[in-house]
């Protein structure tokens, strides 16, 4: 691996960097931790994919950089470290598109793409359902055949981008054993949303999606019937490494707010950075996120060169996710009873990282795909 990023990378690293620092991050502070409505999510959206964010990765015919998985990463670690609320639609945003554009027909692609990569469509990926989670085979939201249409009926939950959602890639049952995508358009054929009230990441739309007699063109399809499994598991990868480099940009915030407290902060007549204890926590968070960021570049890395990367995936998903939960603790602790007051944002970077090792896989999950490349015995039939 090359350690040293490259001048694009860094370019793009530093000039996001600059537009976070100087104008985006203060405005997210003065609008406050309240729900970010849709015309305004979607300015900042497309304000930053003007710099890489969606589009790094997407090739240059539909309006991407060409620029692959690894710098996007690098670029959403710096909008995470400003503001997780704000990073997670155009997150969304990159893997429905890498989905669209995998498996969708040409039209589709053409319709949908440029859209989506510019910040000024948003998708959502609906798989979760009440009873459905880590089991991804066991959806019950049905797609029935009716002539040039599919009629799909069920309910999906913890659905990211659900208010916002101009598109929904729904996981759903085209058969017995068929598990299929489709792509709804919601200006086409509607569907409720209601959003769900959370410990954290209020400030973008988690939502119960409702589909009622939704009546979708034949020609929505993504793949084949009974692909859905199958593409799942493939984007899946690029997901999981999101949630590992969203974990990095919470503990690398927690960690900077940590040592800034440390320097200034006076107990028993010194700057508790001279502390032992302190000085001693302060160490072991930088190089555990050091760590988790060189799991995630080299697992990202492996899927930028069409490597299978399943394992390495789910190493820096797991590592990174639960890392974070530690490292905000610790920040927290240095705060002492400042952290946990709203003055100071470690109590919400605390909040924020005790949902990391849920979504896109819990740990347990990513703990049993390495078992089992290890073993070659599953858990699972």
């Amino acid at each position: 691996m090359d350690f040293l990023p490259g001048d694009e990378q860094r370019m793009a690293v530093e000039s996001v960097r600059r537009f976070l620092d100087d104008k985006l991050e203060p405005e997210i502070r003065a609008h406050g931790p309240g729900f970010i409505p849709r015309d305004l999510m979607r300015r900042w959206t497309g304000e930053l994919t003007r710099f890489g964010h969606i589009a790094a990765p997407h090739d240059e015919e539909w309006g991407g950089l060409d620029m692959g998985w690894l710098t996007h990463l690098m670029i959403f670690e710096e909008i995470v470290y400003s503001s997780l609320d704000v990073a997670i639609p155009g997150f969304i945003n990159a893997v429905g598109a890498e989905l669209i554009r995998r498996s969708a027909s040409p039209e589709l692609q053409r319709r949908y793409l440029p859209g989506l990569i510019a910040g000024e469509l948003f998708v959502s990926m609906g798989i979760s359902e009440p009873d459905v989670g880590s089991d991804v085979a066991a959806v019950k939201t049905r797609a029935v055949r009716d002539g040039d249409h599919w009629v799909i009926n069920g309910e999906k939950t913890w659905i990211t981008n659900g208010a916002y959602s101009d598109v929904l890639v729904c996981t759903c049952r085209t058969g017995e054993n068929e598990i299929s995508h489709i792509l709804i358009d919601r200006a086409e054929s509607p569907y409720e949303v209601r959003d769900i009230e959370k410990m954290a990441l209020n400030g973008q739309s988690t939502a119960q999606i409702f589909l009622t007699d939704c009546r979708v063109p034949v020609g929505n399809m993504l793949g084949q019937p009974g692909d859905g499994l199958r593409n799942t598991l493939k984007v899946f990868e690029i997901a999981r490494c999101h949630m590992a480099m969203w974990s990095i940009g919470i503990a690398r915030r927690a960690l900077d707010e940590a040592i800034a407290y440390a320097k200034e902060r006076t107990q028993h007549g010194r700057k508790i950075a001279g502390h032992q204890l302190i000085a001693e926590k302060l160490a072991t968070m930088a190089t555990q996120i050091d760590a988790a960021r060189l799991l995630t570049h080299r697992a990202i890395s492996l899927v930028d060169a069409g490597v299978r990367a399943e394992t390495e995936c789910a190493m820096a998903k797991w590592y990174a996710t639960e890392m974070a939960i530690g490292v905000t603790r610790d920040a927290l602790q240095i705060h002492g009873g400042n952290g946990v007051t709203r003055e100071f944002i470690v109590e919400r970077l605390v909040r924020e990282a005790i949902i990391c090792p849920i979504p896109d896989g819990t740990t347990e999950i990513q703990k049993l795909i390495i078992s089992r490349a290890l073993t070659g015995v599953g858990a699972f039939r």
